[in-house]
């Protein structure tokens, strides 16, 4: 799959990004609030970077699964399906926090807030830098064989 290094670089990006967010924000909400500012913060960041990183994930996935251009119903089934399933657990997880005494909504609110338009930030800046092929040809001077190898160690 030629776009692996773009997913990859994404997952890695933005999972430190999560815990850049999960380290500030523990210390503002500390300050604000506490050590339920600080849970509230953590859960927050952690929260968005598996939500937002799921999609990433299941490509990949979908895309080692799916070798062929025959299997493209079973790669959209999968990204469709761990779509679904973030779905219904984005509710469950929010349903519950609702009731939680501990959280602290506003510290919450404003960590999830900067961390999806983080990792969206950082989703747009991964696509713009990254060197992926448009087509898989052989150019001249390079055998079949070298073509192979290059898309194998991707």
């Amino acid at each position: 799959m030629t776009s692996a290094p773009l997913f990859k670089r994404v997952l890695i990006l933005g999972g430190i990004f999560a815990a850049i967010i999960a380290i500030v924000g523990s210390v503002i909400g500390y300050l604000i609030a506490g050590s339920s500012g600080v849970l509230s913060a953590v859960v927050g960041a952690s929260s968005s970077a598996l939500f937002l990183g799921l999609t990433a994930a299941s490509i990949l996935v979908a895309g080692k699964v799916t070798k062929s251009n025959d299997n493209v119903g079973a790669f959209f089934g999968i990204v469709t399906g761990t779509w679904i399933v973030k779905l219904v657990l984005f509710i469950v997880v929010a349903l519950w926090l609702r009731s939680q005494d501990w959280l602290e909504p506003m510290i919450f609110f404003v960590t999830v807030l900067i961390a999806v338009v983080g990792t969206l930030i950082i989703d747009v800046l991964a696509v713009q830098f990254t060197r992926t092929p448009y087509v898989d040809v052989a150019l001249p001077g390079k055998s079949e064989d070298s073509m192979e190898k290059s898309a194998s160690d991707s």
